[in-house]
């Protein structure tokens, strides 16, 4: 496998080494596809919602392109999959939109297939906390937020800490299941099954105690700890940070050489990504307890919650199912 920028070409083996042509096997037409999927977001004030939405679902189609974008009258935030001559046309153009010129784009591995279908739509918030009236945003993004640090700078931040005897709080901002599989070493994880529920949390005192310490708030990508952050700010935590570019970016510059620990969960058919092959298993299988990082739905028609399951518990419909009986049932 050879790397070139954002990608990756995999060099496959021929059963019968026929003449091959660049990618192409003329016996065995695998084609390696150059496919590549994008998350990114921006908050910045959009006048008419409706008409970006348009806009995008007009560009995506005309590239062939799936995935889903949220836009609101705060900004917009999206995950879209395709080809990649294709993929870097759509974010060229969508650059040009006045709003989202600095906006940063992050690549990985995938295409259009992993997401079913292309969905963009108006909300109240993109990403949604349940407190539209709450959050402020003008033309350079949040107001009032968490001050962002980029991955060597939290190094430097930990360390600093560390040598006047104080410890960095690692705040998790997703929901409580992805932090099953990863999540930065003794980092406090919110009992949280949505964004919605951290309003509820962050009202009940229950961190209180954290209001007076250094506390960096992280999420997948970033854009859920803008918001976190500010929450946090706006409820008296007196040193908030948030990670800029999220785990996405901290491993892209770490791998597993740093601070975080296990797969980063993502919400497409991907499920998990790693940043190298020596990244740690922490998930264990809610019936055997094995090392696991694959999540199963239940196979229960009327349950299909979502859990961590080994490959042989996996494997049939008796052990694919909540341990406990499920709740549904």
């Amino acid at each position: 496998m050879v790397a070139y920028g954002i990608v990756t070409y995999r060099w496959l083996p021929c059963p019968e080494r026929p003449r091959a042509t660049g990618f192409y096997c003329t016996k065995y037409p695998l084609i390696v596809a150059l496919n590549r999927i994008v998350l990114f977001y921006g908050f910045t004030p959009i006048a008419d919602p409706d008409a970006v939405r348009l806009w995008q679902r007009a560009l995506c189609e005309k590239l062939g392109l799936t995935g889903r974008i949220l836009i609101s009258k705060d900004g917009i935030n999206a995950t879209v999959g395709g080809e990649l001559n294709n993929m870097k046309q759509y974010v060229k153009t969508t650059r040009e939109y006045k709003g989202f010129h600095d906006i940063d784009f992050k690549w990985s591995e995938g295409g259009a297939a992993d997401f079913p279908r292309l969905s963009v739509k108006v909300r109240d918030e993109i990403v949604s906390f349940g407190a539209p009236g709450e959050l402020k945003v003008d033309a350079n993004g949040v107001v009032g937020g968490g001050k962002h640090l980029q991955p060597e700078e939290l190094h430097a931040l930990v360390d600093a800490k560390k040598s006047s005897g104080e410890d960095v709080v690692f705040f998790d901002g997703r929901n409580a299941f992805e932090a099953q599989i990863g999540k930065f070493k003794d980092a406090i994880v919110p009992d949280v099954d949505t964004t919605h529920d951290f309003i509820k949390e962050l009202d009940s005192g229950k961190y209180d105690s954290l209001k007076d310490k250094p506390v960096v708030t992280y999420c997948t990508g970033g854009i859920r700890c803008e918001v976190l952050s500010s929450l946090m700010v706006n409820r008296g935590f007196k040193e908030v940070y948030q990670l800029d570019g999220g785990i996405v970016r901290y491993g892209e510059t770490f791998k597993d050489k740093g601070l975080w620990e296990g797969s980063l969960y993502v919400f497409d058919k991907r499920m998990h990504v790693e940043f190298s092959e020596e990244a740690k298993t922490i998930g264990e299988c809610v019936r055997c307890s094995a090392p696991t990082n694959k999540f199963e739905n239940c196979s229960n028609l009327s349950c299909r919650t979502l859990t961590l399951y080994c490959g042989e518990c996996a494997s049939s419909p008796e052990t694919l199912r909540c341990p406990g009986g499920c709740e549904a049932a």
